[in-house]
């Protein structure tokens, strides 16, 4: 049974992908491979802002982000004034032809894309099959390349395919970004959990900061704490109300159910001082505030047990 991570991964690889399979019955050609391009100054030195649109029967996709100029071959950027343009983005998979106007460094215009026929063998040789012309089209928009395919299959990483070579390309996932991370003790070697990291934002420099702060959490585990906000800043916060010593699991159920240091510390200035942790938890889940402890004391009640505090919640007591 496939685990809930790799579902997930799985349906953001297939919404990432979503492009590249417009809602049609009959097979794509490559003279339906056309569409329009837009361009416009990027913040990055030496590149542009490159924005490819593409109709196919039925569909639509659009694909914008940073391009090296150098790929833009005879793109002409130095001229001011609105002047005609025509050039060539070449991939592996495939050659971009286009035409259309440019001013300031702003401009539109149309491409047609032909395929490189001699791309799905060789893919195929390296052992990534699959690759029809909307697959194909899509690896160039993003640049899945040969040399790319390559040093992504020396990394012996389980479970991939084209599909995660395409969605290692849409989220950057580099040879060094996995060799980094290996380098600080992670395996990396699961296809999906390196897609995970680099969504949720696991580096090399968020696994180092959490074993400074003593903890050796499991890929998983990682990707959890990401997910919840469990980050270095927040766990030096709770070292400061004396939970230093909490496990993940501890850690991730104070995250998923809002214990807070802010609480915390209201609840010490009601009497209440380092509760245990399951304590908090079940105060957060059964609605448990300071404002309801400072409540009960307003009523008489001052000298209950936090168990017992729950329990008034759990039985309706306002």
């Amino acid at each position: 049974m496939r685990s809930k991570k790799s579902i997930i991964v799985t349906a953001v690889l297939a919404w990432a992908l979503g492009f590249a399979h417009a809602a049609v019955a009959d097979k794509a050609t490559a003279e339906e491979f056309k569409g329009s391009w837009t361009i416009m100054p990027s913040d990055s030195p030496g590149q542009v802002r490159f924005g490819l649109f593409h109709h196919l029967h039925n569909g639509n996709s659009q694909h914008e982000s940073d391009w090296p100029t150098s790929t833009l071959l005879g793109l002409d950027l130095t001229t001011p004034a609105r002047h005609d343009v025509q050039f060539t983005i070449a991939r592996d998979a495939g050659r971009f032809d286009c035409q259309g106007f440019v001013q300031a460094g702003e401009g539109a215009g149309v491409f047609h894309f032909t395929l490189n026929d001699k791309f799905v063998p060789a893919m195929s040789a390296l052992g990534f099959t699959g690759i029809d012309e909307d697959k194909q089209f899509a690896m160039a928009v993003h640049d899945v390349s040969l040399d790319f395919a390559r040093a992504m299959k020396n990394q012996n990483l389980s479970g991939l395919d084209t599909d995660k070579l395409i969605a290692f390309r849409i989220f950057n996932i580099t040879q060094q970004f996995i060799e980094e991370l290996r380098s600080e003790g992670l395996p990396a070697t699961d296809s999906d959990k390196v897609v995970a990291f680099r969504i949720h934002g696991v580096d090399a420099d968020m696994v180092r900061a959490v074993k400074k702060a003593g903890l050796q959490p499991n890929e998983d585990q990682l990707i959890a704490m990401r997910i919840h906000g469990a980050t270095p800043e927040w766990i030096a916060e709770m070292k400061k109300q004396g939970y230093g010593q909490l496990g993940i699991d501890d850690m991730l159920a104070f995250r998923i159910h809002g214990v807070s240091p802010q609480f915390i510390e209201k609840l010490a200035g009601l009497g209440y001082e380092h509760p245990a942790p399951d304590q908090l938890v079940a105060m957060r889940i059964h609605g448990v505030t300071p404002e309801f402890v400072a409540d009960l004391k307003t009523r008489g009640l001052k000298n209950l047990t936090i168990d017992q505090i729950v329990n008034l919640r759990i039985h309706g007591i306002d």
